[in-house]
């Protein structure tokens, strides 16, 4: 078998077996395949698709490439809950200590922000001493004492997806719906995770700025869950505008942990009550969505979900004190209103321009190991659909440098449309 032959049958639209594929991951990851092959199997694949079953056979190829985890003799049941990335998300943080405390073992490895979109470990490192570098043994002690975990990915986890992404970044194959949706199920599989709830983003702030690209991708990843025998949802969520109100990484970790005692924005909360819904049906530890929403809910009322949250920054060395008492994280040294220009209805919140603009603040990264500024960020005080008056608070900035607070606010501006007629709420859930 030859790297060339495999190339050019994708080339010519053939339909690769599981052996030409998996030859092919292998030999890439240990070296005997050259980038320059790689880039090409990577155009091919892009300009030509693959089938479901390649799909589900590049993804079991890759998630094969390093270590696979084996959590049954663990757990009766792990479940993993992966977002596909948008602005002021910060579901995990507070979804999974719901899920926990409703008895439901979750361990989750996350991922960095890049880009627009934030990174759920960005924002837990808010915590100081919070460990997001556990090793594959920590995680499942940690899964099997305490029922939640919440880290970074092991190096020793899918390897070939590192070195496959670190080329489609600068082959201009990032796009393509087999390459994006095997890079995220050979994660979630090599992780051990025997059901796995996706909520895809879709609009303004998403890599899937479409319905129809969002549903495809949401239809290819639970094909590959299933082929690859794991019970698996995709929810499908809007990403027009931020999620909840903060976007930035404190922020962010200030606003999870307010829902979890029983506050936040509603309609934060109300995302994270549908999503734990889901996890707990996929779980086994709800017999319908209403019964896992009140499951969920009953988490809030009683305190379990934010012990929970207690209980996994404890574990993984955070300082919980940060957790008890949200004023102890430092606030950014200037905090400025954006007032709105005119009065009328709220008809659009750029949810990409204001996830530019929060990097811009230095809340996230141009490129990969740039330092980031926990404190910076916005508050988004308006949502479509809300009236607004003009010189009211439309929006709040977070920042520690006056020329970066200038640009915010040109940008904040230019993110906000306001209509004169009256504007309905965007949906949070398509399907």
């Amino acid at each position: 078998m030859r790297a060339v032959d495999i190339i050019i049958k994708k080339r010519d639209k053939g339909q690769l077996t599981a052996q030409e594929i998996e030859f092919f991951v292998r030999g890439f990851t240990n070296g005997e395949i050259p980038d320059y092959q790689a880039s090409a199997f990577a155009m091919a694949v892009m300009l030509n698709g693959m089938t479901p079953f390649e799909t589900t056979d590049l993804t079991l190829a890759m998630a094969r490439s390093g270590q696979v985890l084996d959590l049954s003799k663990i757990v009766d049941i792990a479940v993993d809950k992966h977002s596909s990335g948008g602005v002021g998300d910060k579901t995990s943080i507070a979804v999974m200590p719901m899920v926990a405390a409703c008895g439901l073992p979750v361990g989750k490895m996350s991922g960095r922000g890049l880009g627009f979109s934030g990174g759920t470990l960005d924002k837990l490192e808010s915590i100081p001493g919070y460990r997001v570098n556990l090793t594959t043994d920590e995680f499942k002690a940690q899964l099997k004492e305490k029922g939640i975990v919440l880290t970074g990915q092991s190096l020793d986890l899918a390897p070939a997806d590192g070195k496959m992404y670190a080329l489609r970044d600068v082959t201009g194959t990032v796009p393509s719906m087999p390459l994006i949706a095997s890079s995220i199920m050979c994660k979630k599989l090599a992780a051990g995770a025997q059901a796995i709830v996706l909520d895809v983003k879709v609009g303004l702030g998403a890599f899937m700025e479409t319905l129809e690209d969002g549903r495809e991708l949401a239809e290819l990843m639970v094909d590959i869950g299933h082929l690859a025998g794991r019970k698996t949802v995709a929810l499908l969520s809007d990403m027009n505008q931020p999620l909840g109100s903060a976007v930035g990484n404190t922020l962010e970790m200030v606003e999870a942990i307010e829902t979890l005692r029983g506050g936040g924005p509603a309609d934060f909360v109300e995302h994270c009550l549908h999503v734990a819904a889901h996890v707990l049906l996929l779980g086994g530890r709800a017999k319908d969505i209403d019964e896992g929403r009140a499951m969920a809910q009953k988490s809030i009322a009683d305190g379990s979900a934010f012990e929970m949250l207690r209980v996994l920054v404890k574990a993984q060395g955070g300082d919980v004190s940060y957790v008890d008492d949200i004023s102890r994280f430092t606030p950014a040294k200037f905090i400025e209103a954006v007032k709105a220009p005119r009065t009328g209805f709220i008809s659009q919140v750029h949810a990409r321009i204001v996830g530019e603009a929060s990097v811009a603040l230095g809340a996230g990264r141009a490129k990969k190991g740039d330092p980031i500024d926990h404190a910076v960020g916005f508050l988004v005080l308006k949502k479509v659909g809300d009236s607004v008056q003009e010189g009211e608070p439309m929006c709040e900035i977070h920042a520690n440098d006056k020329e970066k607070l200038r640009e915010a606010h040109e940008a904040i501006l230019s993110a906000f449309q306001i209509s004169e007629e009256p504007v309905p709420p965007l949906p949070l859930f398509y399907e």
